[in-house]
C-alpha cells in the first residue's frame, strides 16, 4: 500500500505544456486587469494606492505560476503548502476592503492556475458588479469637537451642546486645569449637518459665551490618508 501511495505521488506530474501555460498567463492578466480598474475607480482619490493596485496583478500572476508549476502533482502540492506555511506577511491592511481584493486576485489565479477559465470569469464578473454597487459605500464620518474654555464657562458651554445637538452629541473628555477646561465631544456627520441646517453654526453659538477660547472640528473616520 505504501509503495504503491509512493509511485502515485511520483507519477502523477501532469506538467502542463508550453501553450496552456501562455493561455493561462493570457487570461489571468485579462482577468487581473478587471480587478485593476475596480480597485481604482472603488476608492477616492486619498485612499487609492497605485502600488498596492499594481501589486494584485502581480499577485494573480504569481498564483497562476505556482498552480500551473503544481498542476496535480499531490507531493509537490504538499510541499508547496510546507514550504507557504514558514512565511509571514507584517504589512497592515489600511482597509478590510483590501483583503477581499487579495483573496479575489488569489482565486482568479487559482482558477487561471488550473485552467478553469468559465469560474474565473464567472466569478470576476459576479465580484466586478457586486463591487460596482458597494465598492463607493464609505465609512459613516465622525467628528471630534474640542472647545477650550475658562473653568467658569464649562457647564455654560455643556449645556449649549447639548441644546444645540439634541443630546446627540456624546462625552468623550473633560480635561482641565487651574483656568481653562477642554470638553469633547463624539458627533456623527449626519447630527451634525442637521443641527448645522437648522441652527446654524455652532461656532457663531459658543463663541457668544463668555469665556470661550477656541472651538475646533476634526474629522475622524477609519480610512487612512496618504
Amino acid at each position: 500500500m505504501k509503495k504503491e501511495l509512493f509511485n502515485y505521488l511520483v507519477s502523477n506530474s501532469g506538467v502542463l505544456e508550453p501553450k496552456q501555460v501562455l493561455l493561462n498567463f493570457a487570461a489571468v492578466l485579462i482577468l487581473s486587469f478587471c480587478i485593476y480598474v475596480s480597485y481604482k475607480y472603488s476608492y477616492s482619490k486619498l485612499v487609492y494606492s497605485a502600488r498596492f493596485n499594481a501589486s494584485l496583478v502581480i499577485l494573480a500572476l504569481i498564483t497562476t505560476l505556482v498552480m500551473s508549476c503544481i498542476g496535480n502533482n499531490v507531493a509537490l502540492s504538499l510541499g508547496m503548502v510546507g514550504a507557504l506555511s514558514i512565511v509571514r506577511f507584517r504589512t497592515s491592511v489600511k482597509d478590510a476592503r483590501d483583503t477581499a481584493y487579495i483573496f479575489w486576485a488569489i482565486a482568479v489565479g487559482i482558477c487561471c492556475g488550473i485552467s478553469d477559465y468559465q469560474i474565473a470569469i464567472i466569478g470576476t464578473v459576479f465580484i466586478f458588479v457586486i463591487i460596482l454597487l458597494f465598492g463607493n459605500v464609505q465609512n459613516n464620518t465622525r467628528y471630534l469637537l474640542v472647545v477650550r474654555s475658562s473653568r467658569e464657562a464649562s457647564s455654560q458651554v455643556k449645556e449649549a451642546i447639548e441644546k444645540y445637538y439634541d443630546k446627540k452629541a456624546i462625552f468623550r473628555t473633560d480635561n482641565s486645569n487651574r483656568n481653562e477646561n477642554e470638553l469633547i465631544y463624539l458627533v456623527s456627520e449626519g447630527v451634525m449637518k442637521k443641527a448645522e441646517k437648522k441652527k446654524g453654526s455652532l461656532n457663531d453659538v459658543l463663541q457668544k459665551i463668555q469665556g470661550v477660547i477656541d472651538v475646533n472640528m476634526v474629522s475622524q473616520n477609519n480610512e487612512m490618508n496618504s
